[in-house]
């Protein structure tokens, strides 16, 4: 293994959720007839060797955790195989939820915590967002902190695109799947990933997850984001900040075919020159 790859201790550890919980019956995966969501192709290369591939060329991380669900999966591509046998990217076995599968990562990671969490569907995700997320997570006192950013950016340049945001008294707001838990408190937060996620699409996860009042404040709008998050942080007994990223694909993730053409087109037009 060479010096390149040590993780420093200034550096934090990063998973990758990257688990199929639909198999061939994800609408994604259906798009090319795959076994496993994390593998379809955009624009000639497989989602989650783009993902790893800005992890890697963010220079944030000495190695790389990815969540799934067999090793088979990490060498799916040439470079995913190398950076897998260069010790770059290493396998950790996901379990039944999102929470189960943080829980039991950070009990195999060493010195797991501070860690980054992200997801192996943001095909958009750059090694500068992924720089500036892990800049806010460091400079923060906070034990978790939350990638966010705002509907008037994402407007910028996907005006028509039909995305959908969280609607606070200070605007629209949307998730990056960016996450950091800076501290070992932070952990009492991963319990709200037990249902899966996706509050945005499911809003009765977000009542079971975060506790009434939270709910009450996200469902009539009574509060800015950052007041939000508090009132939920408060209710889990941690401290969390918000990190606000300026990348209008920041929140962009595939789930759905409009996502995946979305998804597309603007990685055509990124190697095309066409951004």
């Amino acid at each position: 293994m060479t010096d390149a790859i040590q993780t420093s201790a200034a550096q934090p550890s990063v998973l990758v959720m990257a688990a199929s919980r639909r198999g061939v019956d994800d609408p994604v995966a259906k798009i090319q007839g795959l076994s496993h969501k994390c593998l379809v192709e955009l624009d000639g290369q497989v989602m989650l060797e783009r993902v790893l591939e800005a992890l890697v060329d963010s220079g944030c991380f000495g190695r790389i955790h990815v969540s799934v669900d067999s090793p088979e999966i990490l060498t799916a591509t040439p470079v995913m195989k190398a950076w897998v046998d260069e010790g770059r990217v290493i396998f950790v076995e996901a379990r039944g939820n999102l929470a189960d599968s943080v829980l039991y990562a950070v009990e195999q990671i060493d010195n797991a915590l501070p860690m980054i969490i992200t997801t192996g569907d943001n095909a958009l995700h750059t090694p500068e967002i992924i720089r500036d997320f892990v800049r806010d997570a460091a400079a923060s006192d906070a034990d978790a902190v939350l990638g966010f950013t705002r509907e008037d950016v994402v407007m910028r340049e996907y005006a028509n695109s039909g995305l959908a945001f969280h609607r606070l008294k200070d605007g629209g707001f949307s998730s990056c799947n960016l996450y950091a838990l800076n501290k070992p408190n932070s952990l009492k937060a991963v319990k709200i990933f037990e249902g899966g996620g996706q509050f945005g699409k499911r809003h009765m996860r977000i009542l079971k997850a975060f506790g009434l009042w939270p709910f009450v404040l996200y469902k009539l709008k009574l509060s800015t984001l950052d007041g939000l998050v508090t009132a939920i942080a408060r209710n889990l007994r941690i401290t969390a900040d918000v990190s606000w990223l300026d990348y209008p694909w920041g929140p962009i993730d595939v789930d759905h075919e409009h996502s995946f053409n979305l998804t597309e087109e603007t990685l055509i037009r990124r190697r095309t020159g066409g951004q």
